[in-house]
């Protein structure tokens, strides 16, 4: 039977180490390297991403007033992750919080998917309800209650294995390409299908199930949202590669670059996965798999925020490689450091700037700004890959040319090594080497994964950010904006500013002050 979480109710998690003992003994049918895993928590692959995540339970209890908010469904403190934002300020306070964590990881800490999807579900159902008069939403409040109670982990399932992209659920060859209803019943709806690339799905402890893009009629059983244990019956899991993952599990810990912390992404397999009335959130209404794609986006395009985090680690390992070298004073140097500074603050200005525009919804959750959010992301699909350029550019070749940890540790060579690879001379060999695969994972790494691939695919790739931008760049507005001042409109400049739409009545609505 499935648990969700081994800890008892009135007991929920506190801190990291309770959240690393939560996970074990859940009997997953996880597959790595063409072997079932026995405890995924103990296995070095994949223990890294679980550590990246307990960081997202230690931070709130170090920085309370960070990490948690006061929620009104527990009426107590709860998680941020779990807190479903009443206003601009939980939004900012959201972003705050994903550079904090990527600044203490260097890394995916996984808990963002799951954050987005409870907000965006938190209107979608509100809306659902209003027009069909059915009962998701008290449903997802519920669902809420007890998992800010037992503060547990909630990841989120969207993106589907697609097939044949030129065709519709309904119209695959295979049905089972994209997750649908195989079945109903009286107590509940089971699906089928893949989800890939899932960001710490065996980290989490339920996994809330979604559409991935706009529906048609033909596509009800299709038009499918509920939560499900990560333990349930009939699910799969297939973790992914990622590239020098294997170091991990190698004697020490320099070579890995990074040995306490990664990201996860694996595939989800369902195999006709029970999912109870209480917990299905959508069950047909596919008129409305458009809106909660759309929203969810919006959510998540400016949590890429969390990546300055990362960044920030990045910018500094750059630094100290150039102190190391001794050329920290060179004015190239300090150049490119400006430079990498300048492109990561403009992410976080971005994502910043979405959540303090952000606007109620009529369910009473605040929303980011769609056009600044996909502004955010569409940086995030490019400034990353020029700040790895220039950190790879201030660490120079030896970091893809370093002998392995093992040779620094021989008894023969490594005082060879300690030698030859010398910067200055008050800098350790092995500090420097350190610092130097610290770059290498990061920009081509393990934890490239996350900094830079997922930058450019996560929450939609760049076209779906350019298709929303040009949705509502207002060009009519703006072309009207330029006849009047220019003398060939026959409107008045009031007339011009009244017919403003969409953004640009949020870019002027009054700044609300608490």
């Amino acid at each position: 039977m499935a648990s969700a979480c081994r800890k008892k109710d009135a007991d929920p998690i506190r801190t990291g180490a309770e959240y690393v003992e939560s996970l074990r003994g859940r009997s997953l049918k996880v597959y790595l390297m063409g072997e079932l895993v026995s405890e995924p928590v103990d296995h070095p692959m994949i223990r890294p991403s679980i550590n990246a995540l307990a960081e997202t339970y230690d931070l709130a209890v170090r920085e309370p007033e960070l990490a948690t908010a006061h929620s009104p469904y527990v009426q107590e403190r709860t998680n941020r992750f779990l807190h479903i934002a009443r206003g601009p300020e939980d939004l900012v306070m959201q972003n705050k919080m994903q550079r904090r964590l990527g600044q203490l990881t260097g890394t995916c800490f996984q808990r963002c998917v799951g954050m987005d999807a409870l907000n965006s579900l938190h209107s979608v159902t509100a809306d659902i309800d209003e027009k069909h008069g059915t009962g998701y939403h008290a449903r997802l409040l519920d669902f809420l209650a007890e998992i800010q109670r037992r503060n547990l982990v909630v990841g989120g399932a969207m993106t589907d294995v697609k097939g044949d992209r030129s065709k519709m659920p309904s119209e695959q060859a295979d049905p089972d390409l994209f997750v649908h209803v195989s079945r109903r019943t009286k107590e509940g709806i089971y699906i089928r299908g893949a989800k890939a690339h899932q960001t710490g799905c065996l980290n989490s402890h339920w996994i809330v199930v979604m559409p991935t893009m706009r529906l048609g009629p033909a596509d009800e059983d299709y038009a499918v949202v509920g939560a499900v244990p990560v333990d349930a019956e009939g699910i799969t899991y297939i973790y992914g590669r990622q590239s020098c993952d294997s170091r991990s599990m190698e004697e020490g810990n320099i070579d890995a670059g990074n040995a306490r912390f990664a990201g996860q992404e694996a595939m989800i397999i369902f195999d006709d996965v029970f999912i109870p009335l209480k917990h299905v959130f959508m069950d047909g209404e596919f008129e409305f798999a458009s809106s909660l794609v759309e929203r969810f986006t919006c959510y998540h395009r400016r949590s890429y925020v969390c990546k300055t985090g990362v960044g920030d680690v990045l910018i500094g390992a750059a630094a100290t490689i150039a102190d190391y070298n001794g050329v920290e004073r060179a004015s190239h140097v300090r150049d490119k450091l400006v430079e990498m500074t300048f492109l990561n603050e403009t992410i976080y200005a971005a994502g910043v700037s979405a959540s303090y525009q952000g606007t109620a919804m009529k369910s009473g959750v605040y929303q980011p700004d769609e056009m600044l959010a996909n502004v955010c992301k569409h940086h995030v699909t490019r400034l990353p890959f020029e700040i790895g350029r220039l950190a790879q550019d201030l660490a120079g070749g030896l970091m893809v040319t370093l002998p392995s940890e093992r040779e620094l540790r021989h008894p023969e060579i490594g005082a060879l090594i300690d030698k030859y690879l010398k910067g200055r001379p008050d800098v350790p060999t092995e500090a420097r080497i350190r610092i130097l695969r610290l770059i290498e994972n990061m920009t081509m790494g393990r934890n490239a994964v996350g900094y830079l691939t997922e930058s450019m695919h996560g929450a939609g790739s760049p076209q779906a950010q350019r298709i929303q931008i040009a949705r509502g760049m207002e060009l009519e507005f703006k072309k009207d904006l330029a006849k009047e001042l220019a003398g060939i409109s026959s409107e008045s400049r009031d007339e011009v500013v009244e017919a403003m739409t969409s953004y640009m009545q949020r870019v002027f609505q009054p700044v609300r002050v608490a």
